[in-house]
């Protein structure tokens, strides 16, 4: 039986699999035309999977919205997926957890990003062929999602931590009661630009009082940095994840109070 993929996977691995994944680039067009893409690799630069409602700009792009860009591109619902950019996986990440917000199962992060690709194996500056779909999205029953209610009920749960992954500078700015700050770059390698090692963010996890069977509730602005955090989460087999999609934008919508300090 064939070991079950990671949820983040190596340039090699992306390698080796590149003619039975659908591969996405969520750079601006210009980086994808001009500075080149893994060959094969489709371009959905990051501002077109996110609403630009005046309520909720940077949410969740609505069911037909991503159902018209995954046809567009060529993705079909059941095709396992990898996604990059060239900052450190977060733009990337948040099309994945998207993706499967809107129920794809099989979706991978590339580790170390484009330029982890650029530094191991050859670009291309052309296009591929794309085949429109007719991708149809069947919405999970049980998403991780919390909304501020939620997130309200959790600050009183004491098997929960509620977890801000903006930068320090910001969270001393205004952050919800109760909760601790985790910027989430502190996962990622700055020299190799990759995931740290597991058992180094375990243990920075465990520092903080998180184990692994600890109730995790995600915040930071506008849902794009915790999305690499979740991602990365679910990567080292926390169970106990939930998604606050509004995060601070609803928060703050709703006129409800930030601490300072």
């Amino acid at each position: 039986m064939e070991e079950e993929p990671p949820l983040i996977v190596s340039v090699d691995w992306l390698a080796d699999h590149l003619d039975s994944v659908g591969v996405i680039d969520v750079r601006d067009e210009w980086e994808y035309e001009g500075i080149g893409h893994v060959p094969g690799a489709v371009s959905l630069p990051f501002e077109r999977f996110r609403s630009a409602a005046a309520d909720d700009p940077g949410m969740l792009p609505g069911v037909e919205r991503f159902e018209e860009l995954m046809s567009e591109i060529g993705i079909e619902p059941g095709q396992p997926i990898v996604a990059y950019d060239d900052e450190h996986g977060v733009f990337a990440a948040r099309l994945l957890v998207t993706a499967t917000l809107y129920g794809h199962d099989e979706v991978h992060l590339l580790d170390g990003d484009f330029t982890a690709w650029s530094h191991s194996y050859e670009i291309s500056r052309e296009p591929p062929p794309i085949n429109p779909t007719d991708y149809r999205v069947t919405v999970p029953a049980n998403r991780p999602l919390i909304d501020a209610d939620g997130v309200r009920a959790a600050v009183e749960d004491p098997s929960a931590v509620l977890l801000d992954t903006r930068t320090p500078e910001e969270f001393t700015e205004g952050h919800i009661d109760g909760a601790v700050n985790l910027d989430w770059r502190e996962f990622v390698d700055p020299g190799t630009r990759g995931i740290k090692a597991k058992p180094e963010i375990r243990t920075l996890l465990e520092t903080m009082g998180i184990e692994e069977e600890t109730r995790i509730v995600l915040y930071c602005n506008t849902a794009r940095r915790i999305s690499h955090t979740y991602l990365v989460l679910r990567h080292l087999g926390y169970p106990r994840i939930e998604f606050y999609e509004g995060s601070l934008t609803d928060w703050r919508h709703r006129e409800l109070p930030l601490v300072q300090g």
